[in-house]
């Protein structure tokens, strides 16, 4: 079963139908490498893994090709880096701010449970496609050389028509109205306000390469041309899905699509265009002069957010539990729930040596191939590990016995699907704060033994042993099965 996908381009869910089946490739714009990511970086981070682990299923691991570049070039990183390491030359600033802040990024996404793409470009590597787009870009008159700067020209590319699509129809936008909702650049070496660089004069000290087009001064690229050089290198002139966050349609997507599909001659770069929707903080927009600016680093290893320091299956899980498109409140309170889910999971595996199964829930499938509805494939996991009470049969779905182990092994197999439940039991309950040193046979004797007193009425005996698993840091809740029978669950609370 093919996916439906949302697709910005056109504003409408479509079916996806891969260019070729046994070669689908998506792009995501990675981090530019200047300084830590931020919460808001995370979230494409995730909901682009878990579409890569839907299309890995769906089409086979060696069919799928994702291609999350890494920017290594940019006025940001310079004015870190001069900032940072003021007694080196700058080129070998960079070089350390760049090479440092990528590997704390991918610290940080690894511990969020983000499988490493399958290609990881970065900038500085390319410089040779770059200029041979900025070359045909010249030659097709969309692009033109002044002040040893080459810009690309908007106007030029409604004028050309043909099969080339509309500038602006990716933000559903006119030239005036993109204008008007945007910083545009005054340089007068620019023809018309809209005009954005592909290529500009280096500074001295900064990196710098032969420069394109005749220009004899040494120069580097602008930022749009990279990730349409990267994509093109390693994935071709057209290809399946584009990603990133709802911040990059304009202008950064916008002017991908117009550098690759002037300089290609097609009318679309990516098939599908896939956008992730905007991360407010406890219901402001993040940002350092608000004071809610908050890092990935710093959830995970500093108490600046709730006072206290997140697992990234947290952070993971409290972002899948709204759909990708929607607005984001990132709250401390929606990583407490976050963790009670986990909590709860965890409990239920725990002091158990379970290996995840070899099968899918049918229900979580459907609900990701439904544009990555992953509130609702939540759902039906937490259904599945309501359904699995730690006795020695439950039943199964269409009402046929399951062994517990078996049953146990199908929700771990489910969770680690959407990149969660990771870690053995042990280990999570031993990476929390103030973690509770718990066995689960003894949790489950007292339990026993306190639904026996609730049945013969006993209810001091119930009493005490409740307030003996509270004493333990147990959290428990109590129910009846199908049968009427009285049930208890329970997980391990902060």
């Amino acid at each position: 079963m093919d996916p439906k996908l949302y697709n910005t381009l056109t504003r409408c869910k479509e079916d996806f139908t891969p260019i070729d089946a046994h070669n689908v490739r998506m792009y995501v714009c990675g981090p530019t490498v200047y300084d830590y990511a931020h919460i808001g970086n995370a979230r494409p981070v995730i909901v682009f893994d878990v579409l890569f682990r839907l299309l890995r299923h769906l089409y086979g691991e060696k069919h799928v090709t994702y291609v999350r570049n890494i920017t290594d070039v940019d006025d940001k990183i310079n004015d870190r880096a001069g900032r940072d390491y003021p007694t080196l030359p700058l080129n070998e600033a960079i070089k350390r701010v760049t090479q440092s802040t990528a590997e704390q990024f991918h610290k940080d996404v690894a511990a969020l449970g983000c499988l490493p793409p399958t290609l990881e470009p970065r900038a500085t590597e390319h410089i040779e496609e770059m200029k041979t787009i900025i070359e045909r870009l010249v030659q097709g008159g969309f692009a033109y050389v002044a002040d040893d700067h080459v810009l690309f020209a908007p106007s030029a590319m409604d004028k050309a028509g043909g099969s080339l699509p509309r500038y602006g129809a990716l933000a559903n936008r006119s030239l005036d109205e993109m204008i008007a909702g945007a910083r545009v650049d005054v340089a007068t070496y620019k023809k018309e306000p809209t005009d954005f660089v592909l290529w500009k004069p280096s500074k001295a000290g900064e990196p710098s390469w032969p420069s394109p087009s005749g220009i004899k001064t040494q120069g580097r690229p602008g930022w749009h041309i990279e990730c349409s050089a990267m994509s093109w290198k390693h994935l071709g002139e057209t290809f399946d899905i584009h990603g990133g966050g709802i911040d990059l349609v304009f202008p950064h997507h916008e002017n991908e699509i117009a550098q690759s599909t002037c300089a290609f001659g097609h009318n679309v770069m990516a098939n599908v265009w896939m956008h992730n929707g905007f991360l407010q903080v406890e219901g402001q927009k993040m940002s350092k002069s608000a004071g809610n600016f908050i890092t990935i680093h710093q959830l995970l290893e500093t108490d600046t957010f709730g006072g206290r320091t997140w697992s990234g299956e947290v952070l993971r899980l409290a972002m899948l539990m709204t759909n990708y498109r929607q607005p984001i409140d990132f709250t401390v309170k929606r990583l407490e729930e976050a963790e009670r889910i986990l909590d709860k999971w965890y409990s239920s595996l725990l002091d158990r040596d379970i290996k995840p199964a070899n099968r899918l829930d049918v229900s979580i499938l459907q609900a990701l191939n439904d544009d990555l509805n992953t509130p609702l494939a939540l759902s039906h996991l937490s259904e599945i590990f309501r359904s699995y009470k730690g006795t020695s049969v439950d039943k199964n779905a269409k009402g046929g016995d399951i062994r517990d182990d078996e049953w146990a092994a199908f929700a771990l197999a489910n969770a680690n699907f959407l990149g969660l439940c990771l870690m053995k039991p042990s280990e999570w309950f031993a990476l929390k704060e103030g973690s509770i040193e718990v066995s689960s046979e003894e949790v489950n004797t007292l339990i026993a033994a306190r639904i026996t007193a609730r049945t013969t009425k006993n209810w001091a005996e119930s009493d005490r042993i409740r307030d003996q698993l509270v004493a333990m840091g147990i959290e428990i809740q109590d129910g009846k099965d199908a049968s009427g029978n009285l049930v208890t669950q329970w997980a391990v609370k902060r």
